[in-house]
């Protein structure tokens, strides 16, 4: 059950310990990000500032098409709903984070701000009935952690001149 898997149950079992290290995990995944941001802002080559946001844009693709994979895999073990909606939007992340990749510098910057905000929304919105809310909870602080870095990230390579 999904609820169990991710909610602390109090009595020191793995499963209060599966979600503390999710949670980690979770926040250790952002540290990417605001090493990227330091790179784009304080690092003195142009070439090296390039590559910074190149990788931050890299890095919150992946992080963009892992929050769809999670949809995806709980709908295929049946935790929600196999309908062309939720199938649909578990894949639309990753399309999102390719296009941005694609995109690249600060235009691609802000679709995956869009596509953060969007996905946040749906699930929400959408689902937030059939997700714990741990999970939500969790999802929640990561996005706009997430939006905010790739933000301040944008405004960096607008003042280190990347496009």
């Amino acid at each position: 059950m999904i609820a169990s898997s991710v909610e602390p149950s109090g009595n020191g079992s793995s499963a209060a310990r599966l979600s503390t290290a999710a949670e980690w995990l979770g926040y250790l995944g952002l540290a990417p990000l605001v090493l990227c941001l330091a790179g784009v802002g304080l690092l003195p080559e142009y070439a090296a500032r390039e590559l910074a946001q190149r990788i931050a844009l890299a890095w919150a693709a992946v992080l963009l098409a892992f929050t769809g994979a999670v949809h995806f895999g709980l709908a295929l073990a049946g935790r929600l709903p196999w309908e062309p909606r939720c199938i649909g939007a578990s894949v639309l992340p990753a399309a999102v984070g390719a296009l941005a990749v694609l995109t690249g510098g600060q235009r691609g910057l802000a679709l995956l701000v869009i596509g953060f905000g969007l996905f946040w929304l749906y699930e929400h919105r959408a689902l937030g009935a059939l997700l714990p809310p741990p999970y939500l909870s969790l999802r929640r602080n990561l996005s706009l952690a997430i939006c905010m870095l790739l933000a301040l990230t944008m405004i960096a390579s607008d003042a280190a001149a990347l496009s």
